[in-house]
């Protein structure tokens, strides 16, 4: 078809396009070998659960997560007290509603993030602890992760409690 030709749309190239798609729907794909990214993925006898069962044992091995971030980072500890401290304040700040979900939140991403980053770092350790460019790349972007999320709690704390604490000190 030429540019300049219009686009014409009839009965006929919609059965085509109709039978063209079921046809394709039906083809099964064969996986050429494991590493073919269509191939099922190996049985998996932890993944077996559903519903509250599935709920229930992913409470656990959270709780584990934080029993583990607990006892073995000391970043998360520091963090963890930083927060104990700063969501209560967050909460009994006089501001509106958003702010204090900015507020808490942002306490909350560091949270997160330092798990994350906890978790790489372990993963990595567990590949191999010998000195590698990759490994160093990956723990460094993860702590640069961490700063980021800090930065942002540091600013929003700042442009939203600043001004009060300003107006505060200067009454």
């Amino acid at each position: 078809m030429k540019r300049d030709e219009p686009l014409v749309h009839d009965e006929q190239t919609e059965q085509f396009d109709m039978h063209e798609s079921a046809s394709h729907e039906s083809v099964t794909h064969e996986p050429l070998s494991t590493d073919d990214p269509l191939a099922p993925l190996p049985f998996n006898p932890y993944k077996g659960n559903r519903g509250f069962t599935r709920a229930w044992h992913a409470l656990k091995n959270s709780i584990a997560g934080f029993r583990v971030a607990i006892q073995e980072e000391s970043a998360f500890r520091q963090e963890l007290t930083l927060a104990a401290i700063l969501v209560p304040c967050g909460a009994l700040v006089p501001v509106d509603a958003v702010s204090h979900v900015l507020l808490i939140g942002s306490v909350l991403l560091v949270l997160i993030v330092e798990l994350l980053n906890s978790s790489v770092e372990a993963a990595i350790d567990r590949i191999s602890l010998e000195r590698h460019e990759l490994s160093r790349r990956a723990k460094d972007l993860g702590s640069a992760a961490v700063t980021v999320a800090l930065s942002t709690c540091v600013l929003t704390w700042a442009l939203i409690v600043g001004p009060i604490v300003v107006r505060w000190v200067g009454a």
